[in-house]
């Protein structure tokens, strides 16, 4: 495990500033309050699996670094992070809560992950993304740039609130409902490039389902160890 100095949470602040920022846009927000220390746990259990090996590790939709505090401590020593927010509001924040002693393997990009210029694959990639709020088109997109930039044998985690299917028949036109079951859709559809699995996390507002593809072959490195 590293030994890196890992700022306090700050879940006051975050907060505030995720509520901020769903004000401004909730559909790439994607919610009213960052995700929770349990949620975290989970969206993070396969970097943790493949500990004491120095990975490759994809966070995107980092937000205001909910999920990147619990990630930083479980990194095995000599892992590289590559962390990638959007909002350039929250990209500044995951700068900032960065150590300077892991400045030289952990970078964060303030772009869109569909978009993201790198040559790097990945052992793990955790998706703090909302997919239910994109269309259909740029969820293809992105699911189709996770698996690209994943290594045989690696895998994907993210997550979906439970009950947002229901929730949106209260409210939602007819056209939302239609996207929404057509995300779900594709999403669907890209589930069928590996084995999948999932768990409830009960302790997060809202609650929600956490998914795992792992891509099916032998890690490109068997050994742990990156290039």
């Amino acid at each position: 495990m590293t030994d890196q100095s890992i700022p306090p949470p700050r879940p006051r602040a975050d907060g505030l500033a995720f509520l901020r920022e769903a004000v401004r846009d909730l559909r790439t927000t994607g919610a009213v309050a960052p995700s929770s220390r349990a949620l975290a746990r989970a969206l993070t259990a396969p970097v943790r699996v493949r500990a004491p090996h120095p990975i490759d590790v994809l966070e995107a939709g980092a937000g205001t670094g909910a999920v990147t505090r619990v990630l930083l401590p479980q990194l095995p020593r000599g892992s590289r992070l590559d962390v990638v927010e959007a909002n350039p509001r929250f990209a500044a924040r995951l700068r900032d809560l960065v150590p300077a002693q892991a400045a030289t393997r952990v970078t964060v990009h303030q772009a869109y992950v569909e978009e993201l210029a790198t040559d790097r694959r990945y052992d793990v990639i955790v998706s703090g993304l909302p997919l239910t709020n994109f269309t259909p088109a740029q969820v293809d997109r992105i699911m189709a740039r996770y698996l690209e930039l994943l290594h045989p044998g690696g895998t994907l985690t993210w997550f979906a609130y439970l009950g947002t299917r229901r929730a949106r028949a209260l409210f939602a036109t007819r056209a939302e409902l239609h996207r929404h079951a057509m995300v779900e859709r594709t999403v669907a559809a890209h589930l069928r490039a590996g084995a999948t699995g999932s768990r409830t996390v009960l302790a997060n507002l809202p609650p929600a389902r956490v998914w795992q593809l792992h891509l099916p072959g032998l890690p490109e490195h068997p050994s742990g160890a990156t290039s």
